[in-house]
């Protein structure tokens, strides 16, 4: 009976390692920024990618192969890594995780500039022959993985035990501000943690590439595996993280050979780890997360809004070239239809962004939920059209209020993480059963003719989905203007506060994601018609990572930017150059990088208040004016917390 296991508890062993690996390291960055890399996959791609070039491509050997992409790549990875964490530190948890996914969109889209789309195999350099341990043959680069494994947990736990590096780690995740009093600097802590960090995904990226492929998301993705093994560990303990590791990787395998060759459950082994993810998270208790990284700056002030006539004329114009777009584009019709539909689930993401402050990761999810039950209630049922798409959005909404579970205990980068592990449940196994998408695996419905109108062309269903999305961002406007737009806000910016007014929080919270996923839903149903069919693969979850990046890209508020990102997500590569779409995720990535850092006044007005305060520094110790004088000249004034600083610490106080 073990015989029969064994075999496959090897091979989840190895790939557990590499999971454990890449998970440590995460949790290493994690606990001494605030910051929950959602890139640190891509280090790991990118590593793996120039190890192919260097090993592959150029000759050189492997071992110096490794040294180059792990240890000199990880490190430089680290050194920028850590700046931008650095810019991250004050911004909300929203635009944190955008401007990590940011990092994950921007070395996948460059990946697939660089090395094109399709998977490359890349040969495995580790010794490949076989020992025989017990009766079971186990493969030396297999044996490699989990020693590399070992003594990567022993060695950070001797590390943080006995070095004065690692005491000093533990330090800046307790008391950062009393550390610098005792003379060391944070920053250069935090930079020493995240150059270990992106050595460790540089080295996960680099072993499990052989295994999986040189594919830029499936390593991109590769950290994904990891969100598991780090829930085990609490995103704290490095020794628990590398048994969790491990425990992915057996369960994963075990999960295959019980599945067999069940197709309804095929897709259960690989959603293991996400699972484990989900779970861990449900069952926390509140407060039981460790929360690092809270500070986070007040929104930034509020514009005065235009004028009455200002705004009715900027509506009038958009409304009037929104009626000309079949006469204007023509056989591109169709892009500017998909478009309109795509703005239900950047809505979708303007209620719980931008109005409340949570985080969703799992809004394609409910767009597929829409799809599915739309094109069963058209095709099964028989039901008439705008009934059944009014239904496929009531149907999404116990999937949005089971979302709203973890929503209640949890916040920031754990809801985040419980949104994406749901999305991925959703996709692999929803999306894969009978569940969803019935026997067929797949759902049919045609454009209607509603009231004498027909809809059928591609310029009529446009003008009716653009009616259905006017409707819906009409609502979510009256939303804001009312009382629950004013909870929602309050939400966003203190639950305790909006506690204290007599407002219960969870039922609040549960409110935003009905409304979401049934916003998300229609969005999904509108889907199906345009091309007469939709499956489970239209659907992937990763795309809800893409989404969320681009509605930050496209400006604040919750209901222009929907238009504006729908216009940049779809139309936009439709009328770009042939080679635009994939370079498209490394624009995105880089532009939403950008946008995070300088949100909430942050990032490069943090650098360059410093970059001002040192030259204030170098004039303050010229030997040709007074210290009377440089004083004067340093008083920064209440908005400049940089010189003020400076100038504290010149003068000793």
């Amino acid at each position: 009976m073990i015989s029969e296991y064994a075999p496959f508890i090897v091979v989840g062993v190895a790939t557990g390692s590499i999971y454990a690996i890449a998970a440590m390291g995460l949790v290493l960055t994690y606990k001494t920024s605030g910051i929950f890399n959602f890139g640190h996959g891509a280090v790991g791609a990118a590593a793996a990618f120039l190890f192919y070039d260097l090993h592959v491509r150029r000759g050189v050997p492997w071992p110096i192969a490794v040294l180059l992409s792990v240890v000199v790549f990880g490190g430089l990875a680290g050194l920028l890594l850590e700046l931008l964490a650095r810019g991250l530190a004050g911004v909300s948890p929203a635009m944190k995780v955008v401007g990590t996914i940011g990092i994950l969109l921007a070395v996948q889209g460059l990946a697939v500039v660089i090395f094109g789309s399709s998977p490359i195999n890349l040969p495995q350099f580790l010794p490949t022959s076989t020992f025989e341990l017990g009766g079971i043959f186990v493969g030396y680069n297999q044996l490699i993985a989990a020693l590399l494994a070992v003594l990567s947990a022993a060695g950070l736990s001797l590390f943080f035990k006995l070095t004065k590096t690692g005491t000093q780690m533990r330090a800046v995740v307790d008391d950062p501000d009393l550390l610098d009093i005792t003379g060391t600097s944070p920053v250069r802590i935090r930079r020493t943690a995240w150059v270990l960090g992106s050595v460790f995904a540089s080295l996960a990226g680099v072993l499990i590439a052989p295994l999986l492929s040189l594919d830029a998301t499936l390593l991109t993705l590769l950290v994904v595996q990891a969100f598991g093994a780090a829930a085990i560990g609490r995103f704290t303990s490095l020794p628990l993280t590398y048994l969790g590791g491990l425990l992915v990787g057996i369960l994963r395998e075990l999960t295959g050979k019980w599945v067999g060759t069940n197709e309804t459950l095929s897709a259960l082994p690989s959603t293991v780890p996400f699972l484990l993810l989900f779970v861990v998270l449900l069952l926390s208790r509140k407060g039981s997360l460790p929360d690092f990284g809270t500070l986070v700056r007040s929104r930034s002030p509020v514009k005065p809004r235009a004028g009455r006539a200002v705004i009715l004329t900027r509506l009038a114009v958009a409304f009037g070239l929104a009626l000309a777009v079949p006469a204007l584009a023509g056989t591109k019709t169709i892009l500017f239809a998909t478009g309109m539909v795509y703005v239900g689930v950047f809505l979708s993401l303007g209620l719980l962004v931008r109005l409340s402050g949570q985080v969703s990761l799992c809004q394609v999810g409910f767009m597929g939920l829409g799809a599915a039950f739309f094109g069963r209630l058209i095709t099964d049922a028989g039901m008439p059209w705008l009934l059944a798409l009014v239904l496929a959005g009531v149907l999404t909404i116990p999937f949005g209020a089971l979302v709203a579970i973890p929503a209640i205990r949890l916040s920031g980068i754990y809801l985040a993480l419980a949104t994406f592990g749901y999305g991925i449940l959703l996709d692999q196994i929803v999306f894969r059963s009978d569940l969803a998408y019935g026997k067929r695996a797949v759902v049919f419905a045609e454009r209607p003719v509603l009231f004498g109108i027909d809809f059928t062309s591609d310029a009529g269903y446009y003008y009716l989905v653009l009616l259905i999305a006017l409707i819906m961002a009409a609502g979510i406007a009256a939303i804001e203007r009312e009382r629950l737009g004013r909870l929602l806000r309050a939400l966003g910016d203190s639950p305790i506060a909006l506690s204290t007014q007599g407002a219960t929080i969870n039922i609040t919270r549960v409110i935003v994601f009905c409304l979401s996923s049934f916003v998300a839903g229609i969005a999904g149903a509108l889907y199906v018609p345009l091309f007469g069919s939709a499956n489970g693969d239209t659907f992937n979850s990763f795309f809800s990572l893409i989404l969320l990046t681009v509605f930050a890209v496209a400006g604040r508020g919750a209901i222009r930017p929907a238009f504006i990102a729908s216009l940049l997500y779809i139309v936009g590569p439709g009328y770009g150059a042939s080679g635009l779409s994939e370079a498209l995720p490394a624009i995105f990535g880089l532009v939403a990088i950008a946008v995070a850092v300088s949100s909430n006044g942050g990032g490069p007005n943090v650098w360059l208040n410093r970059l001002y305060a040192r030259s204030q520094w170098r004039l303050a110790r010229s030997p040709i004016r007074s210290r009377n004088e440089v004083a004067a000249e340093l008083s920064p004034g209440p908005l400049d917390p940089a010189l003020a600083l400076a100038q504290s610490r010149r003068h000793g106080q």
